[in-house]
């Protein structure tokens, strides 16, 4: 056991500590308000709904926990106890060349991790999702969308995955830089091309047919310089309850979509304000600022690998004992959310600004108390937490906490 077997040991366990910890004051602080409704959204949410949202948040985070109990141990099944090293063994004696056996080997261990999570998948889909009314899913169509990940993954992700193992076979002491350039353009290609190529594949999407409506939004769209392939509605409802609002895509593939079950549950006035929150994240370039912070962190992240992949405590520390560029990429991938996750609460903080900005925006370009409105129902519809732990949601939480963001919206109303 080397220094960095023990770094690694440390590491994990701390992180899974803390994530645990975490996840154990988000139980407790949930329960402990589940008695009564928020002050600011007594009258709006009934408290069965309130109940609602706080046992599903409990459910949901007691499922993550020993989700990420499990993953913990298959991370160390993996490396330190040899499941790397064994399939590596497997695929070298194929014979077959470094980019085909390295290719190999990473789609076969993304294979056998998605089956190995595969059980906690169906339990939140079948029965997590089903006691509390959201799923609109089958056996049918789960099983379609596995069988369309895996297709994906061997159609594009496959010669992605030669095309990095070729360039650090064949690119010098540099091959990390060049890695970076193709894995740049591979994501600005994807996300150019899902709206129209990948995302229909699993759902679809039909144009917005309510010419009222239409005009409003094709209006603020106007207002706001906002120019897309169109207005598109996604049958969100075939596999799901919840209810979102996005925008996709750049240059001039954007689209913008809603789900049905949000069409269904909003007025046209709350709908255009959910819009006028999208078209603030546009207007205020977050998205062009989260790609080039990607882009800055994958650098980053890539020349690091660089350097390890030339150092052999890398790979015996963990387990394995002939070095190779397959196993450099899958090890990396693998153990470096470990070392990462204590940038969690770094990268949740820039989005809910993100979150923040966006609602500023939006109370600028329509009406601050419908877009109110319009949230209050998307918390009552998805069962979202009014009361989740402060601590718990700093770290992990994309968007801010219901009560907060509220007052946040009533003060730029206010400015």
């Amino acid at each position: 056991m080397n220094n960095f077997t023990i770094l690694f040991i440390a590491a994990l366990v701390v992180s899974s500590a803390l994530r645990l910890w975490l996840a154990r004051r988000h139980l407790v602080h949930v329960a402990s308000h589940r008695a009564s409704v928020p002050a600011s959204f007594d009258g709006h949410i009934a408290l069965d709904e309130h109940h609602k949202a706080a046992d599903y948040t409990v459910t949901n985070t007691r499922i993550g926990m020993l989700a990420l109990v499990w993953d913990a141990l298959l991370l160390l099944g993996w490396t330190l106890g040899g499941g790397l090293e064994w399939l590596d063994t497997l695929w070298r004696t194929a014979g077959y060349g470094p980019i085909v056996t390295g290719t190999a080997l990473i789609l076969s261990a993304m294979v056998i991790m998605t089956l190995l999570d595969l059980p906690f998948s169906i339990y939140h889909t079948f029965v997590v999702e089903e006691r509390f009314g959201f799923n609109r899913s089958t056996p049918g169509v789960f099983i379609a969308d596995l069988l369309k990940n895996a297709a994906l993954l061997a159609v594009i992700g496959g010669p992605m995955i030669a095309l990095a193992l070729w360039i650090m076979e064949s690119a010098g002491s540099l091959w990390w830089l060049y890695v970076w350039a193709a894995w740049m353009a591979f994501t600005l290609i994807m996300f150019w091309a899902y709206p129209a190529i990948i995302a229909p594949m699993f759902n679809k999407f039909t144009p917005l047919d309510d010419e009222s409506l239409k005009q409003r939004i094709q209006s603020l769209m106007d207002k706001c310089g906002f120019r897309s392939k169109g207005i598109f509605v996604m049958d969100g409802s075939r596999r799901s309850g919840h209810g979102n609002a996005y925008f996709t895509g750049f240059g001039s593939n954007k689209r913008i979509v809603f789900f049905d079950t949000l069409l269904e549950s909003l007025e046209p006035d709350e709908i255009e304000a959910v819009l006028a929150h999208e078209l603030g994240h546009f207007r205020l370039k977050h998205i062009q600022k989260r790609l080039l912070s990607t882009m800055a962190l994958s650098f980053c992240a890539l020349a690091l690998l660089g350097w390890l992949a030339g150092q052999a405590w890398f790979f015996t520390g963990l387990g394995i004992s002939q070095p190779s560029s397959w196993m450099t990429l899958m090890l990396f991938m693998m153990v470096l959310p470990v070392f990462t996750f204590i940038l969690q609460p770094l990268l949740s903080m820039l989005s809910r600004k993100h979150e923040f900005e966006a609602d500023a925006y939006a109370v600028k370009q329509s009406s601050g108390q419908d877009l109110v409105n319009a949230l209050v129902k998307m918390y009552r519809e998805n069962a979202s937490t009014l009361t989740p732990d402060p601590l718990y949601s700093a770290w992990h939480d994309s968007h801010p906490p219901a009560p907060v963001r509220i007052d946040h919206i009533y003060g730029s109303m206010n400015a």
